[in-house]
């Protein structure tokens, strides 16, 4: 494996920050998701794969947990009480013997999408066993190990609020290279973050489109960006509505707007989806005349941005033309150009590849597609399919029914949730991988473990919790376990 400098001081910067504040391994863990194209290093043997940085993060949390005194009873109180434990370990198992065995089963039958290690594209051929089989079930068995750490230490006290800081460091992080890499693009100065762009991707971060620079930030193309744009836009919104915070609300406006500028197709689809239960819960509220303060607040900065813009085209009738070309471009001829017919024919081959295997699925990385959902299909097979949305609909169920649940653990649990459910979104637009990651699994361990947490652990996270306004340094760490399982 050959170690990347620049992925090793970006960890070492996390860590510093982390240690310094004080702060736990989760914090450290979900900030590191903000650098989405810094790899650690490349490992030839599988390749050319080149690990992000998050994955050092994910074994070094799970190290954390392991380490920590009464551990294996904790464990086993997880296993006890979180039935989603039990199905998240089945889902591994099978993944790994799948990627194992389906390409070599199935092998020349179907045919498969894989990166070409010389050209950085993807090419179709017959299906065969690759390396990504390897580096995709060790990422997917990663994120899974993940998720029963999460249950473990969600058990202890003060673990809700470095979650909580983790991901408004993420976004924080997110939004600031962001900004960068639009101002050195209009400043003439180009991809001023390709230093860290590490991984072995195809960077398309220095382009334009209609006319306008492409946001790519951290991430290898403005997609991703977009795509994670929209998940931090969904936190900070469901965030503000739950707690009121001045800083959620104002982080979530840059969001919005780095996200409208981003250029990417992805996130204005998804943005449009994630939309309608606001615009649906508005209404609702207008018809039974019990508008929220919120919701008001939205219909307030929205009138005079309307009135604004009908003045522009009034006085001035070509001044959105390039606004026009941009979303004629990027939404609605975006399906008849040449990479939007390319990822239509990859969906179709995927789900040929569904019915070519009798449902069974070619196997985690032997193929790709351009949406979760149809990855899910032609790789984890109609098996995995139904077990991960067996997952996904714990996730949407929340904390609903669940009763004397503190309104600030409420605020961390559907914020992650809304998060986790605007990537599912994003992913189902334009994701090759039926591997939702740890943005999907952190968010369902919080959600599965505050739905049973006693009452007087929901009071004790509150009171140990600083304010929510911002991310702030936090005294001697509390470890003790769940009161009442001590």
């Amino acid at each position: 494996m050959q170690i990347s400098v620049v992925g090793l001081l970006v960890c070492c910067g996390i860590l510093a920050v982390v240690t310094y504040m004080r702060w736990s391994m989760i914090t450290a863990l979900i900030a590191s998701l903000a650098f989405g194209a810094t790899a650690i290093g490349t490992i030839g043997s599988l390749g050319g794969s080149s690990p992000l940085i998050f994955t050092i993060f994910n074994i070094l949390l799970i190290a954390t947990a392991l380490a920590r005194r009464g551990i294996w009873r904790e464990i086993g109180i997880a296993f006890g009480h979180i039935g989603a434990t039990w199905i998240v370990c089945a889902l591994m198992i099978y993944v790994t013997l799948g990627a194992l065995l389906f390409p070599r089963l199935f092998e020349g039958q179907t045919s498969a999408f894989v990166a070409s290690r010389t050209g950085r594209g993807v090419y179709e051929a017959a299906l065969a066993p690759v390396s990504a089989n390897i580096s995709q079930t060790g990422y997917f068995v990663l994120a899974g190990l993940t998720f029963l750490a999460v249950c473990v230490l969600v058990q202890r006290e003060g673990t809700l609020t470095d979650i909580k800081r983790g991901y408004f460091l993420w976004f924080i992080l997110h939004v600031s290279m962001g900004m960068l890499d639009l101002l050195g693009k209009v400043a003439g100065a180009g991809d001023i973050l390709a230093p860290i762009r590490t991984a072995n991707y195809s960077m398309l971060t220095d382009v334009t489109e209609a006319g306008f620079f492409r946001i790519a930030g951290a991430f290898s193309e403005a997609s991703a960006f977009g795509g994670v744009s929209l998940s931090g836009l969904a936190f900070s919104y469901t965030y503000w509505t739950k707690t009121g915070s001045k800083f959620a609300l104002g982080l979530g406006s840059v969001l919005f707007g780095l996200l409208l500028l981003s250029t990417s197709s992805t996130a204005y689809v998804g943005l449009t989806i994630v939309s309608l239960p606001v615009v649906i819960s508005i209404a609702t509220s207008l018809a039974s005349g019990r508008l929220r303060s919120g919701e008001a607040l939205l219909l307030t900065l929205l009138m005079p941005l309307l009135l604004l813009g009908m003045g522009v085209i009034l006085f001035y009738p070509h001044f959105l033309d390039p606004v026009v070309q941009l979303v004629d471009t990027t939404i609605i001829n975006k399906v008849t150009s040449t990479s939007g017919q390319e990822r239509s024919y990859w969906n179709y081959k995927s789900l040929q590849s569904f019915f070519d295997t009798a449902g069974l699925g070619v196997g985690l990385g032997s193929s790709r597609a351009s949406s979760w959902p149809i990855a899910l299909l032609s790789q984890l097979g109609l098996f995995g399919t139904v077990i991960m949305m067996v997952l996904l609909a714990m996730l949407m169920r929340g904390l609903r029914g669940s009763s004397h649940v503190d309104p600030q653990v409420d605020a961390i649990a559907s914020s992650a949730r809304a998060c986790a459910l605007s990537s599912l979104v994003a992913g189902s637009l334009a994701s090759g991988s039926p591997d939702p990651g740890i943005v999907f699994y952190i968010p369902l361990a919080v959600v599965l473990v505050c739905r049973r947490l006693p009452v007087k652990y929901n009071r004790a996270v509150v009171a140990a919790m600083p304010r929510f306004d911002h991310p702030v340094r936090s005294g001697k760490r509390r470890t003790a376990s769940i009161p009442g399982h001590a």
